[in-house]
């Protein structure tokens, strides 16, 4: 069975949307992308940091699912990284009411040993300088890896993020941050002004309107699936970036014809995450339902086309 190594953050989150709000649940880039990934056959391991408040039904969460938590680190009398936002009515912006880094500020990451040699590895979004350390502890090289940023360290850690971006095959980023990056306006020129930093592949998330992936001259489009209800749009990004790296885990093929569908299986996993609040949705997700809104995917996507 492949290796996936996933770096990022496990925290807590309060959200509000138009539909509701919560108190602090589960939440963090790690946590989200462990969960998408324990729909494929891999072997995954979780590098991150919680503090001494963290619940072990949280930590029991992801052993349930065989996901390896060793190189999570729990810090004595630390606190969890917490973040609370408050979405607006579209759901494509929100409003960032709380940010308490906490035992993140000192994040160290700590590769455990027999993941060094993963296969792939899905650095989340983190300090580009956590993200680096990680890649430095590698005993082999790895088939994939995949980097998930944003715009705050575009703005707080280009030369940083910038040497990261050398060294990784894959980058997910959404439309604006791709044209924020690249300076470009057109997402195909973005995306061949970012092929120029390092990444063979590029990955632009545009939310409901779905993906777009780069391979050079090559672009391949995924659509969304609309869905009837979308309660919260939180760590979407990352259930898409945990399926995408974990199809590829499982299935150990690095193409373009491959990478096509992997946007289609992390597309379909994250159109599961955004029924229910946090990761309501995910912790119960079912292997038959994930099978059946596959093939509401194939049926939006294919089509005959006459003789013209």
């Amino acid at each position: 069975m492949n290796k996936l190594l996933i770096v990022g953050t496990v925290a807590f989150d309060a959200i509000e949307t138009p539909f509701g709000k919560t108190d602090k649940i589960l939440g963090g880039a790690a946590t989200y992308i462990a969960l998408s990934a324990a729909n494929f056959k891999v072997d995954s391991a979780v590098v991150s940091v919680v503090g001494n408040d963290f619940p072990d039904e949280y930590l029991q969460l992801l052993r349930d699912r065989n996901v390896n938590i060793d190189g999570i680190e729990i810090v004595p009398n630390g606190k969890t990284f917490f973040w609370a936002g408050k979405y607006h009515n579209d759901l494509n912006s929100r409003d960032t009411l709380v940010t308490e880094l906490n035992v993140l500020a000192d994040f160290n990451p700590i590769v455990p040993e027999n993941y060094k040699d993963a296969a792939v590895v899905m650095l989340g979004n983190l300090h580009p300088l956590v993200q680096t350390s990680v890649l430095n502890q590698l005993t082999a090289k790895p088939k994939l890896v995949v980097l998930d940023t944003m715009n705050f360290w575009m703005d707080c850690a280009l030369p940083e993020l910038l040497d990261v971006i050398k060294r990784v095959d894959v980058i997910t980023i959404n439309d604006e941050e791709a044209r924020q990056l690249s300076g470009e306006y057109s997402l195909v020129k973005a995306a061949a002004k970012i092929h120029e930093m390092g990444p063979k592949y590029v990955v632009i998330k545009k939310g409901e309107h779905g993906a777009l992936l780069f391979h050079g001259s090559e672009i391949f489009f995924a659509p969304a699936l609309p869905l009837e209800e979308v309660f919260d749009p939180t760590g979407a990004g990352d259930t898409f970036a945990g399926g995408f790296s974990g199809f590829i885990a499982q299935s150990g093929d690095i193409t373009f014809e491959n990478l096509k569908q992997a946007i289609i299986h992390g597309s379909n996993l994250a159109s599961f995450c955004v029924e229910k609040f946090g990761t309501q949705r995910m912790e119960n997700l079912q292997t038959h339902e994930v099978k059946e809104r596959l093939q509401r995917f194939k049926a939006l996507t294919q089509f005959e086309m006459a003789n013209i």
